[in-house]
């Protein structure tokens, strides 16, 4: 049975300031090093790192068993197949972490615009990226670990590597997030050896030649062990530095699984390791040099992939530049990885065939997610959109909504933000699923510290999803897709996990043929989102925007469907079926008249602004039915739908 999930609290975790001790002011931290002296500091040779710290060892005391047999007998499957940890876990972004050109950039961005805070904004951000010394450091005392520590921390640079996860204490583990972790010490823990029939742990070896007792441990394989790192709550500060007493929720991948069908007890029951770390049902001795050990199954193939591939790829072209360990060869797996979690287990679209009025057609595309969480998740710079495209059977383009521009960024999309829309009618207006954080002003910033409130999160929610679940509060919905009555509902039901839009395309008099395409791009480091940070000038964030503006910011095609249909004579078919008067109105009251072939098809209206907010819907009866129009005067769309075919009409509302 499994077990019962607590829910967790949302823990506070200061970044803005609440820690600054007496006298801080007076302290001198160097704010910057040149990228030399970080090449100087890392002490990488391209080998995994076999030195320990008082806490921690590096993954190259693990990978000395846990790596390639060169024998061919451990970590190997029957058919051949390398399995082992070290080798797809190398080249991931959790191998990488501390050593991310863009995580290093943002944490001297920040410091940056708050350099009072540096000591508090370089710990917590080391917490996560670079646990094996931010921790052994506070087990040692220190208040603080710095951004120049980690530099010259051989051990730190390991970033997300074996022991961050297999140390993690079970003891409260799930309730505890921000990067406030906790580990034990000589342990570690496995997935094998908690059953009554299962051979014991051989643990000898590990404690001989590595110094660790290993255990079994059944939070390893649960979501559980992701928690900590995975939600992310900051303290906000105002533009002038000062802590603000309000939290922020930065990112909350945890937390939005939880709030999923798939943190529930059943059969829909799914860990965050069942995506990223899936598991071989196939026996494999899981040590090198001890080929008499009995074999153990299901192995978690450490794959450890989300959807990042502009990252990954940034990582393979600059392997000798960053000090990576992975070959180019094991990038090109985990790209692989990604590439095809992204493109066939992230979001499916369906296009529908549209119905047709007197002079344009509709088109319905609805997005279903399939992942555990939002989509996209994580940090808060990554985005999704749709791109909309109506062509003619010759190749011209009669409409086009979300068209990518030369210099990466969407066509259409508004100065501060796009808002979320129900309705799109105009080609400057595209559907972008993203986080838009919000500083004490209600201003669009980028600054993660001065983040106060969340002015636009739109982004795909997962199956299940509720507004009424207890984490809430850590996961909202915020901005228009609030009140889109087909964003997480299907046919009024909540927790669909899909949005649904509808395109309505002019026609101007055109007959023929029609070539219809969706598609669904996502897009990890847009530009808009990198303008405030480059604005800045340190060593590390000049290094990222060559890297950056070297690679170009191209989103990745995550699921497209075309369709093709031919118009012909719509508006001789629909020219005695409907009628819809007076237009315009003096006082919102309008008569829908429908022809007796459409009165028995139950067809039924919605009445939307002009803004695509829906202000009224219901069933038409009979022949003749008055509909008034609520709000103020206007301009508003009444859409008769019966059938296969919709007929969209836009009625004036006047002053009375």
């Amino acid at each position: 049975m499994k077990k019962s999930r607590s829910l967790p609290i949302a823990v506070l975790v200061l970044v803005a300031g609440a820690l600054i001790v007496s006298g801080y002011r007076d302290k001198k931290v160097e704010t910057f090093h040149s990228y030399e002296e970080i090449r100087a500091f890392q002490q990488m040779d391209g080998e995994l790192t076999d030195l320990e710290n008082e806490l921690f060892t590096g993954s190259g005391k693990c990978a000395g068993c846990h790596g390639h047999d060169i024998a061919e007998l451990g970590n190997i499957t029957e058919s051949g197949w390398d399995v082992n940890p070290t080798d797809y876990w190398r080249s991931s972004i959790m191998a990488n972490s501390a050593k991310d050109p863009f995580w290093r950039a943002k944490v001297t961005h920040e410091v940056a615009v708050n350099p009072e805070h540096q000591l508090e904004l370089e710990d917590k951000c080391t917490s996560c990226h670079a646990p094996l010394g931010h921790f052994n450091a506070h087990y040692l005392g220190a208040q603080h670990y710095t951004y120049a520590q980690m530099l010259s921390d051989t051990v730190a640079l390991d970033g997300v590597s074996c022991a961050a996860c297999h140390q993690q204490s079970p003891v409260g583990i799930g309730n505890s997030f921000s990067g406030e972790l906790t580990f034990v010490q000589d342990t570690i823990y496995g997935p094998f050896g908690g059953g009554k029939d299962e051979n014991p742990i051989v643990g000898q070896p590990m404690a001989s030649f590595v110094g660790f007792e290993p255990v079994f441990g059944e939070h390893i394989t649960e979501s559980e062990v992701c928690a900590g790192c995975h939600t992310l709550i900051t303290g906000t500060a105002d533009l002038d530095g000062n802590a603000t007493g309000q939290t922020f929720v930065e990112q909350a991948t945890y937390h939005e699984w939880l709030n999923s069908i798939y943190a529930e007890n059943g059969v829909n029951n799914a860990e965050c390791q069942a995506c990223h770390m899936p598991e071989l049902d196939e026996e494999v001795i899981i040590s090198a040099n001890y080929a008499w050990l009995e074999p153990r199954g299901p192995i978690g193939l450490h794959y450890m992939v989300g959807a990042n591939t502009f990252m990954v790829e940034m990582m393979k072209n600059n392997i000798e530049f960053l000090g990576l360990s992975a070959t180019e060869a094991q990038f090109d797996t985990t790209l692989m990885k990604t590439f095809e979690m992204l493109q066939e287990e992230s979001v499916e679209i369906l296009l529908e065939e549209g119905v047709y009025d007197e002079d344009s057609v509709s088109f319905t595309v609805t997005l279903d997610n399939l992942v555990g969480h939002k989509f996209p998740s994580g940090y808060p710079a990554r985005r999704s959109y749709i791109e909309f495209i109506v062509s003619d059977d010759m190749g011209n383009e009669l409409f086009h909504s979300g068209e990518l521009q030369a210099d990466y960024e969407v066509f259409g999309q508004d100065e501060t933000f796009e808002p979320h829309y129900d309705l799109i009618t105009e080609e400057e207006q595209v559907q972008i699923y993203e986080q838009v954080l919000g500083d004490v002003n209600g201003d669009v910033t980028t600054v993660l510290e001065r983040a106060a409130t969340h002015l636009k999160d739109n982004r795909l929610v997962p199956k299940g999803f509720s507004f009424t679940h207890e984490v809430y509060d850590t996961t909202e919905v915020a901005g228009f897709a609030l009140a889109d009555p087909n964003f997480n509902y299907i046919g009024g039901e909540e927790g669909s996990g899909t949005d649904e839009i509808t395109y309505k395309v002019a026609l101007d008099g055109y007959e023929g043929v029609l070539i219809v395409s969706a598609k669904l791009w996502y897009q990890a480091a847009p530009p808009k989102w990198m303008e405030e940070m480059f604005s800045f000038s340190t060593p590390e964030i000049e290094t990222f925007q060559a890297l950056y503006e070297e690679q170009g910011a191209a989103p990745v095609l995550v699921d497209e469907q075309e369709i093709t249909l031919t118009i012909d004579n719509v508006e001789e078919f629909l020219a005695d079926q409907v009628t819809i008067y007076p237009n315009p109105s003096t006082d919102g009251i309008v008569t829908v008249e429908l022809a007796s072939a459409l009165v028995t098809s139950n067809p039924t209206y919605v009445i939307y602004a002009s803004n695509g907010q829906l202000v009224g819907q219901g069933q038409l009866n009979g022949n003749r039915t008055v509909l008034e129009i609520p709000g103020a005067e206007g301009s508003y769309l009444i859409s008769i739908e019966s059938g296969e075919y919709r007929l969209t009409e836009r009625i004036l509302k006047l002053r009375p």
